[in-house]
């Protein structure tokens, strides 16, 4: 927002997400703890004008309040939501981990359902930095005598349905958790023998450049 736009004006949804986007790019590097991440976080989603938006930003460096209205179409942010659910096949359709492990992170498309064996091994599904195939995903779970860890980025909704038998699956821990507008939905079930299943929420390092963008 710019100096002489006024408070009053009521915000959308595109000025509410920019915000958003500034609060993680701070999370990310280490401006916010998760504390303070998720109290201002939670308050961007609830503002209704530009008043209530600038102070959520204003003691960061790359402070941003939102732009006055604008009628005309803006671009898709990159590495915003709307750009990260991009359709089609993903770049990998399951795992292995046979006495060894795998990992799949960093910028990767996740596919409708990725299936995953770990036997007497370790997996690492990292999503903080992916694109995914659709607005809901379904991870599949097979651990035997292993370990599957799957990393998540605030924001994005968890579904645990996996069953346990001398093993668990984790949940996140959820304490004050806010479901981002357009965030997927990530299903993780399948089953544990004598194995984990950990989930943990993490800012990623895939900065979301669309505030950047669009004040360019």
């Amino acid at each position: 927002m710019t100096d002489d736009a006024r408070p009053e004006l009521r915000a959308s949804d595109a000025d509410r997400e920019r915000i958003a986007e500034v609060l993680r790019d701070a999370l990310a590097e280490g401006r916010l703890d998760m504390g303070e991440f998720e109290e201002r976080l939670e308050a961007a989603y609830r503002a209704r004008t530009y008043g209530e938006l600038a102070p959520l930003t204003r003691d960061l460096p790359a402070s941003a309040a939102p732009a006055p209205v604008s009628f005309t179409k803006q671009p898709v942010a990159e590495g915003s939501w709307a750009s990260r659910i991009v359709g089609g096949a993903g770049t990998s359709s399951g795992g292995v981990a046979i006495l060894s492990g795998f990992e799949r992170k960093g910028r990767w498309t996740v596919p409708k359902r990725f299936n995953c064996l770990a036997f007497m091994g370790g997996a690492d599904i990292d999503l903080r930095d992916a694109d995914f195939a659709d607005r809901e995903v379904e991870i599949n779970v097979v651990a035997i005598m292993g370990g599957v860890q799957v990393t998540v980025p605030p924001g994005v909704e968890v579904v645990v349905r996996g069953l346990g038998i001398m093993g668990a699956f984790e949940h996140p821990r959820d304490e004050g958790f806010t479901e981002e507008p357009g965030a997927p939905r990530v299903i993780i079930g399948g089953f544990a023998f004598w194995g984990g299943v950990g989930v943990e929420r993490k800012a990623g390092k895939r900065a979301l450049k669309g505030r950047r963008e669009l004040r360019d």
